[in-house]
C-alpha cells in the first residue's frame, strides 16, 4: 500500500527545490525528507526527482505526478482543518488572534470575563502575533486586526480606530530634546521594525518622512519597539492605546493621521456562521463602548 504521507515530502521538495529547505518547511531533518522520498520512489518504481548541483529538479514523471500529489495534499489539509474545527466547535474554543500588546489590556479589562459569564460553555484562546495570521489556514478563528485588512475572503465589521503617535522616554527628551514636527524626525535617533515587518504602515511611513534618519534599533514586534523606547534608545511611532498607558514615555508628536487605520473583527464566512463565533461577534459588538478604549486609547496630548 502507498503511504500517502510520503507525498508531502515529494510536494515539499518540488516546492522548495531542495531536501534541506523542504525539511525546514516540514519541521523535520533533511535525512528524513531524503529517506521518505526514496521510499516513495522505490514503491512507485520510477524516479520523481533528480539531484543537480543547484538542487533537486523534477523528472518528467515527477512533473506529471505533481498536480495529483498537490491535490492529495490539499485534500488532507482540508480534512485536518475540518477535524480541528469540529473539535473546537465541540469544546467551545474560540481562537482569537490579535497583537500581543492587546492581550494584557483585554484580559485586565474584564471584557472576556463578562463574555464567559454570559457564555459559560465558550472559551477564548489567544493566538498572539504582530504579523497577520492567515485565517484561511485555520490557525485562528477570529482576528482583531488593524491596518490594511481588506480581504475579499473575510467578513467582519469595524469596532474602533487604530491611532498612532510618536513617543520618547522622559530621559531621551531630557538628553536630546523632542521633535516639534514630522520634518524634524530625521535629526533624531529612531527605533523601527525590522525587515520581517517591512510592509507595516509604520515602517513605510518612517521611510517616507525620515529616509536619512539614524535607526539605532530594530525589532520584530510592537512590544520590542516599546521596550527600546522606554529604555531611552530612541523614539518611535507606537499605538496610542499602548504609548499613553506607559508612565515612562511621553507623546512627542501626533496622533499621526497617516498611521490611522480601522480596527476590525474578522473571520472566514463559514467560521463566522458557527454558533460559538457568532456569539463572540455579537458580544463584542454589544460591548463596543468598552472595547474602544482598549484598542484606541486616550486622545489627549
Amino acid at each position: 500500500m502507498l503511504d500517502w504521507n510520503d507525498l508531502k515530502y515529494f510536494v515539499a521538495v518540488a516546492r522548495h527545490g531542495s531536501t534541506l529547505a523542504a525539511g525546514r518547511a516540514l519541521a523535520v531533518d533533511q535525512s528524513t525528507v531524503q529517506r521518505r522520498l526514496t521510499a516513495l520512489e522505490r514503491h512507485i518504481g520510477r524516479p520523481l526527482v533528480q539531484r543537480h548541483t543547484s538542487g533537486y529538479r523534477l523528472t518528467e514523471f515527477g512533473i506529471e505526478m505533481l498536480q495529483a500529489a498537490q491535490q492529495v495534499e490539499g485534500a488532507v489539509h482540508a480534512f485536518e482543518q475540518a477535524l480541528a474545527l469540529s473539535k473546537r466547535n465541540a469544546a467551545g474554543v474560540i481562537r482569537l488572534t490579535c497583537p500581543e500588546p492587546l492581550v494584557n489590556r483585554l484580559t485586565r479589562s474584564g471584557l472576556l470575563d463578562r463574555f464567559s459569564a454570559q457564555h459559560p460553555g465558550l472559551h477564548v484562546e489567544f493566538v498572539m502575533s504582530d504579523k497577520y495570521i492567515d485565517l484561511r489556514t485555520g490557525d485562528a478563528d477570529v482576528a482583531l486586526r488593524s491596518g490594511d485588512t481588506d480581504d475579499g475572503l473575510l467578513v467582519g465589521r469595524k469596532v474602533g480606530d487604530s491611532l498612532w503617535a510618536v513617543y520618547a522616554s522622559k530621559d531621551y527628551v531630557a538628553r536630546h530634546g523632542k521633535p516639534s514636527s514630522v520634518e524634524e524626525l530625521s535629526g533624531h535617533r529612531l527605533v523601527a521594525f525590522d525587515e520581517s515587518m517591512a510592509s507595516h504602515r509604520a515602517t513605510q511611513w518612517l521611510r517616507q518622512v525620515a529616509p536619512e534618519a539614524t535607526v539605532v534599533a530594530r525589532n520584530d514586534s510592537v512590544l520590542g519597539v516599546l521596550l527600546s523606547v522606554k529604555a531611552g534608545v530612541g523614539i518611535a511611532p507606537l499605538p496610542i492605546a499602548i504609548g499613553d498607558s506607559e508612565a515612562e514615555i511621553v507623546r512627542v508628536l501626533g496622533p499621526i493621521p497617516a498611521l490611522s487605520r480601522d480596527w476590525r473583527l474578522l473571520a472566514m464566512p463559514e467560521i463566522r456562521k458557527t454558533a460559538r463565533v457568532s456569539a463572540f461577534f455579537d458580544f463584542m459588538v454589544a460591548e463596543m463602548n468598552a472595547l474602544k478604549p482598549i484598542i484606541t486609547g486616550g486622545l489627549g496630548p
